[in-house]
């Protein structure tokens, strides 16, 4: 997978996955080299294989960028509709999952724009007391720079997407 020449089929799979699962995983190495995976609500992806996302809670991510800013995000589309349709056709319409290789910048407060981003995904939730727990007062950001993209190979259910 080309990251320049799919960005757009990327963001609109992460979309996909993000609506089915409410979350991203981010996998990263603490200094030790230790693996360890994080959900992250809140990943965005910019129009040039950049993103970011608010850094609210995550707290081993934020450590281990320090000694290791490389990270790989994972989407998976858990939607039992796309599945399903794949297990009955033997083959995927789309992707399933795909993996953004990426690199951490430095956090940073986050801009009007970025939190209006935010406000507008999670709009269907706003008047839940999780709502306001979970995404209120997200104040900073991290950007990601992204370099590489693989697609989640199932053999021959996914050969035609290759």
């Amino acid at each position: 997978m080309n990251i320049t020449q799919d960005w757009n089929k990327i963001r609109t799979h992460f979309n996909k996955s993000f609506s089915s699962n409410f979350h991203i995983s981010v996998a990263s190495v603490d200094s030790n080299n230790n693996p360890t995976v994080t959900p992250i609500g809140s990943l965005f992806l910019n129009d040039n294989q950049t993103g970011f996302y608010f850094e609210k809670f995550p707290k081993k991510l934020p450590q281990h960028a320090k000694t290791n800013k490389n990270v790989c995000f994972l989407g998976v589309n858990s939607s039992r509709l796309f599945w399903l349709g794949a297990l009955f056709k033997e083959k995927f319409s789309s992707y399933p999952g795909i993996k953004l290789y990426g690199e951490l910048g430095e956090r940073r407060l986050a801009t009007v724009k970025e939190t209006k981003r935010l406000n507008r995904r999670m709009r269907m939730t706003k008047g839940l007391k999780g709502n306001t727990y979970l995404w209120g007062k997200m104040e900073y950001v991290r950007d990601i720079i992204f370099v590489k993209a693989e697609i989640i190979n199932l053999g021959k259910m996914t050969s035609v997407l290759q």
